[in-house]
């Protein structure tokens, strides 16, 4: 029987394991941390609620190719739907308001524009699942719809300034605005609406779901899987160097290129070494997770029905915030992210107190407190605000860096966005998920297709390792 390491438990990690022991390969991973789970661990940040630590919303995993090809049901997870998907207010009191529906968006941003949403995001959507079995790999590879990427690709590789030049409405605008800031990328760079795109495509393929009793739940499905399969997991487990490894026929680091270097120092291909050294963070994540007393007091009424509401005003506000992020300064009005997850999974509240997840875009590495800056956008949406707050738990960039060593200067996305970081991830390879050294890969959201809890990563690189076991 072949045998396989996995270094990391994320749910990149975690899913390479399962891969390869459903076929039949003995498992073992290897976790730093006490828990496992890395972005998708879930506990009481304030006494009662749970919240989750980093990825909350999953778009992008419950439509993943590989995760819906297994039975997580069986182990406990569970989707749950808010009756809004997202919702992006306004000064003046509307809001961009996205639901899983193609035409209800539309329909909620006038004629003109939602003739054009529909025009835009209705064959995407609509083929979406196709195209995930395309972009969710390396582009590297021959596609399997050729049709439907070539109709992709070029809108992919846009600004997402281009794109958001579609719609004249600042509803309309602002709500593509708040999806595409999610590349962490300026948007007048080449292909920054890309992510955009694909998230609002999935979302009204899949909705924006969250994993009932906390993200957790993806991380413990996978691992009972894998323990049906035979594998193993031991924590508390830490890798600095290839003595540390038990011998096995191939080993899998879900970590960051300049880790998987720190560990493999001169057994790596010097070129690689150097890829691995050079890739690119970007900018960082600063967290707040509230207690808040009855629910945020959105003036919007669409906002308080939102599973996520997207902070930054208009289309013009949320764009020079995310330039001043990329060039190292924090703006005045950062763009911030709201998780109200327990809209669809009650049970994260304890009676009226609700868990509200939050985090700014602040600059890679960022070493102040952004936590009123957090405050004051909510404020600004939804008077009354600071009232309601109970207890609060902070994490900055620095913060984020320590909890999941991934997150390079509290970059939770793995990797800068850049055009070419997108395609060629960590490094320009037909198989960027080998090192050059025989045997050993990397897994990690700095390969293709990036970040998320999709588990796409992990199962793409576990197949290129079955590829050479066999």
């Amino acid at each position: 029987m072949s045998t396989a390491i996995v270094v990391g438990s994320g749910p990149n990690g975690l899913a390479a394991a399962v891969f390869l022991a459903r076929e039949g390969v003995e498992v073992t991973v290897l976790e730093a941390a006490d828990t496992i789970g890395g972005g998708t661990r879930t506990s009481e940040l304030t006494p009662g609620l749970l919240h989750d630590h980093c990825s909350a919303t999953h778009p992008m995993a419950v439509g993943s190719p590989f995760l819906r090809g297994l039975d997580l049901a069986r182990h406990g997870l569970r989707w749950c739907l808010p009756e809004i998907d997202c919702a992006h207010p306004l000064d003046s009191g509307a809001a961009g308001v996205l639901h899983r529906s193609v035409a209800e968006t539309a329909d909620g941003l006038g004629e003109r524009d939602g003739r054009r949403w529909r025009r835009v995001f209705g064959p995407l959507a609509e083929g979406y699942d196709a195209l995930a079995e395309d972009i969710m790999r390396p582009l590297t590879q021959l596609p399997r719809h050729p049709l439907r990427l070539a109709a992709f690709g070029p809108q992919a590789l846009l600004p997402a300034d281009a794109v958001a030049r579609l719609w004249r409405s600042e509803t309309a605008r602002a709500l593509f605005a708040g999806v595409a800031a999610h590349a962490f990328r300026p948007f007048h760079r080449p292909a920054s609406a890309a992510v955009g795109l694909t998230i609002i495509a999935a979302g009204h393929r899949h909705g924006w779901p969250v994993a009932a009793g906390g993200s957790r739940a993806i991380g413990d499905a996978l691992a009972a899987l894998l323990t049906e399969f035979g594998g193993r997991i031991e924590t508390g487990v830490r890798v600095r160097s290839p003595a540390d490894l038990p011998p096995a026929d191939a080993v899998l680091f879900d970590l960051a290129p300049r880790a998987v270097a720190d560990i493999l120092g001169d057994r790596l291909p010097g070129r690689v070494a150097r890829a691995y050294r050079r890739y690119r963070h970007g900018p960082g994540a600063f967290k707040v997770d509230f207690a808040v007393q009855g629910g945020v007091p959105w003036t919007n009424e669409a906002a308080r029905r939102a599973g996520t509401v997207h902070l930054g005003g208009r289309y013009e506000e949320v764009a020079a915030a995310e330039r001043a992020v990329h060039a190292g300064r924090l703006p005045e009005r950062p763009f911030v992210l709201v998780g109200q997850q327990y809209l669809a999974d009650p049970l994260r509240s304890k009676g009226d107190v609700h868990p509200v997840w939050t985090y700014a875009h602040v600059p890679h590495g960022y070493d102040g407190d952004a936590t009123e800056a957090v405050v004051a956008q909510i404020e600004r949406f939804a008077p009354g605000f600071r009232e309601r707050v109970l207890d609060l738990a902070v994490r900055s960039p620095a913060g984020f860096a320590s909890y999941n060593p991934n997150y390079v200067g509290g970059d939770v996305v793995a990797g800068a966005n850049t055009a070419r970081q997108l395609v060629l991830r960590p490094r320009a390879a037909l198989d960027p998920y080998s090192t050059g050294v025989p045997g050993m890969y990397i897994c990690s959201a700095a390969t293709p297709p990036g970040a998320g809890a999709h588990g796409m990563c992990g199962a793409n690189a576990a197949a290129s390792a079955l590829r050479r076991l066999r």
